[in-house]
């Protein structure tokens, strides 16, 4: 089951116990916020699509937290102008997760309704990228490969020596070559 669904003036796809990211919402954290702008719902297979909207329908939503968007970068230039703008930007986001999607006269259930904060914390640990660490194994063998090749010798190049003119001496003159005019 999914809904269509406009949040903050922007559509999104939605399903239980999905995570969104919306626009800035003015709602504090671990409250719960309805969204009665509806406007399509896919219930196994019957869709039922709205009017604008469809009447008494909503999604129920919880706000996580509020958080900053990845920087973009915005830089404008005119070639052979002169004129270079730099500028970056972030967009301040809500982060939501979608506790269930109502009919009309349909009320939340209790399970839904009762998002607690350890599974919430599941959810950002879930999210967050986890570190691939190298087995043990996998460590030896390369080292024992690394025996076994000979070692590539590479010869280091030495640095031309210049030659300097002991006290006394005079320095050679310059070699002067031009190219004269033929007429």
């Amino acid at each position: 089951m999914y809904a269509i669904v406009e949040i903050a003036g922007l559509q999104y796809k939605v399903a239980k116990k999905q995570r969104v990211f919306v626009h800035r919402l003015e709602a504090n954290e671990g409250s719960s916020v309805e969204f009665d702008k509806v406007l399509l719902i896919d219930n196994d297979g019957k869709i039922t699509v709205g009017s604008p909207v469809i009447d008494g329908a909503r999604v129920a939503a919880k706000v996580i937290s509020h958080l900053k968007d990845d920087k973009v970068i915005v830089f404008k230039k005119k070639r052979r102008k002169g004129y270079q703008k730099w500028n970056n930007h972030r967009q301040f986001l809500t982060e939501l997760v979608i506790q269930g999607i109502l009919g009309k006269g349909e009320t939340l259930g209790a399970e839904d309704a009762k998002i607690e904060i350890a599974s919430i914390k599941e959810l950002k640990a879930a999210s967050m990228p986890k570190p691939k660490a190298k087995p043990a194994a996998e460590e030896s063998d390369s080292d024992e490969e690394a025996e076994a090749k000979p070692a590539k010798k590479t010869a280091a190049k030495k640095p031309a020596a210049k030659k300097t003119a002991a006290k006394g001496e005079k320095k050679a003159p310059a070699k002067k070559t031009s190219k004269k005019k033929e007429d």
